[in-house]
């Protein structure tokens, strides 16, 4: 599977969020990234529904939604109404994660779970063959612009070895401190999926930047 590159609007000009939508969807990006906070699971508030639907206006690729709320469960009819493709919610948040990841596969939506740096990759021994996504967190969720935590090319590799046999073509996505310099690291290590936010649109050339991460392979870097 090549990987696959999910531009994170959350470092995108809200003044002008049109304008940067519109530039992914000419671009090699893939999906785009939603994140949604709530000030409450993380120290931070993000935006909602009605900026959901907005961008969804203009996106022409998938919208993978990541909710870092409590009580997700509320919200995800809401959410697939305001355009989600994909709804990714974290096991930190869900009292019953098996009912959650059924509720947003019946809304048509993929379905996954974001693991939070401290929390272990075998929480999802019981529920890996059910997920369509795992978000792996390389860095404390709530803020972007935040260092990555070398810890998570070795969760990389155990969730890329949990899924091996009964989930193969699970979506191994970073989330956090991803950019040019640590790309095809996180690939070899098994990632197939990156979100990327400062480091696209902060760079002076957004387009070009997104085209260098979605080129980036463990082959190039030793080339």
């Amino acid at each position: 599977m090549n990987h696959l590159i999910a531009p994170s609007v959350l470092a995108a000009d809200f003044a002008n969020l049109g304008r940067d939508v519109e530039m992914l969807n000419v671009s090699e990006a893939d999906w785009i990234h939603v994140d949604i906070m709530d000030g409450e699971f993380v120290p931070n508030i993000s935006f909602g529904i009605p900026v959901v639907e907005a961008i969804k206006r203009y996106a022409k690729k998938p919208l993978d939604v990541h909710l870092m709320i409590v009580e997700p469960d509320r919200y995800l009819e809401n959410f697939k109404k305001a355009g989600a493709d994909g709804i990714t919610v974290h096991f930190e948040a869900c009292v019953h994660l098996h009912r959650t990841i059924s509720a947003i596969k019946e809304l048509g939506c993929k379905a996954g779970v974001a693991l939070n740096p401290h929390t272990p990759v075998s929480v999802l021994e019981d529920i890996i063959q059910d997920l369509d996504l795992v978000l792996i967190m390389s860095v404390n969720p709530g803020f972007g612009g935040q260092k990555f935590i070398s810890r998570t090319y070795d969760k990389i590799r155990q969730l890329k070895n949990l899924a091996a046999n009964r989930n193969p073509s699970l979506y191994i996505e970073v989330d956090g401190g991803v950019g040019i310099n640590n790309t095809a690291s996180l690939i070899q290590a098994g990632a197939n999926v990156l979100v990327a936010g400062n480091a696209v649109f902060a760079s002076e050339n957004p387009g070009e930047m997104i085209r260098k991460l979605k080129n980036s392979s463990p082959e190039v870097m030793r080339a």
